[in-house]
């Protein structure tokens, strides 16, 4: 339901673990728990059973860029706190990628130099390339939009 803000908060630099399809309310409430992590739902019946138990915050906002503002506002995520420090596909720390695999990476891309990154569980290479500048906007564009209060509910 939320895989696409997921991957958001990721390429901003936040551990997140995406939930796969068909796992229980209970069990994501508990996994919650016993990783001190906040749980993000749009599904009103989730976050009845995971108030009180662990922090939850009832996404309320429609289109990707309602959902990012209002998660900055409920829980002041900071879009741009440490950005494409993670593998937005398996959440893994990124490393500096071996100086021969930059091969891999267009010409354009290598002739406009940047870090060379790369996920050491899935292999996936990061560099500063078009669509890297045109995320960093976005980023930037949700944390520099004024607050308004509206998006999303947030349970301690």
């Amino acid at each position: 339901m939320l895989t696409r803000i997921g991957r958001w908060l990721r390429a901003a630099g936040y551990d997140t673990v995406i939930a796969e399809g068909g796992v229980s309310d209970r069990a994501l409430v508990a996994r919650g728990a016993e990783e001190d992590r906040v749980l993000l739902t749009k599904d009103r019946h989730l976050f009845a059973v995971a108030q009180g138990v662990v922090p939850v915050v009832l996404v309320t906002g429609d289109g990707i860029d309602e959902t990012a503002l209002g998660l900055r506002d409920a829980l002041n995520v900071d879009w741009q706190w440490a950005p494409f420090t993670r593998c937005i596909i398996d959440n893994r720390l990124l490393v500096p990628a071996s100086a021969h695999l930059a091969m891999r990476v267009p010409e354009r891309s290598r002739a406009a130099g940047g870090p060379l990154r790369a996920c050491a569980d899935c292999g996936r290479l990061y560099w500063s390339g078009g669509h890297v500048r045109r995320m960093q906007q976005r980023l930037a564009s949700w944390q520099n939009t004024p607050r308004t209060g509206a998006g999303a509910a947030f349970s301690p």
